[in-house]
């Protein structure tokens, strides 16, 4: 029965040596072609290409409770149809509108975050994450404040 032990753990070193094999089996870098996700050729491969002309605005300084909005334009650069399916904010006390139809090549668009500072004393940034049709599929915008007692400013 010590023998049949004996046996078992040295066949299962034996098979696990060999499941560890350190053969270079990868593929040739050349035989591999997706324009999908290699690197920024978006607009070589047809796929609509995001552009904004910047993703942060800093309000400054803002009185608690007031809200502010900032409207971040973009331009499709791409070769197709860019479409926003959805943008989240951080958080509840950034509300979003954002062009919801199809922008052709060339064409553009507005994605509006609106910050309602009540009861949000300091310094406050937020996100909002833009999702589309593009390669990468996500794309962050930010805004930041500085919100103060009235009596502070």
């Amino acid at each position: 029965m010590n023998i049949f032990k004996y046996f078992l753990v040295f066949s299962l070193l034996v098979i696990g040596v060999s499941a560890c094999n350190t053969n270079d089996d990868t593929l040739d870098p050349q035989l591999i072609s997706n324009p999908n996700t290699a690197g920024d050729n978006s607009s070589q491969t047809g796929l609509p290409v995001i552009s904004f002309t910047n993703t942060e605005h800093d309000f400054g300084k803002i009185v608690d409770g007031v809200k502010v909005s900032y409207t971040f334009k973009f331009t499709n650069t791409g070769n197709a149809d860019l479409i926003l399916s959805q943008v989240k904010s951080s958080c509840g006390c950034t509300a979003t509108k954002y062009t919801k139809d199809p922008i052709p090549p060339n064409g553009e668009g507005k994605v509006q975050l609106t910050f309602d500072s009540s009861n949000r004393r300091g310094f406050n940034t937020k996100i909002a994450t833009v999702v589309a049709n593009t390669q990468p599929n996500t794309h962050v915008l930010k805004i930041t404040a500085m919100v103060v007692n009235p009596n502070e400013l």
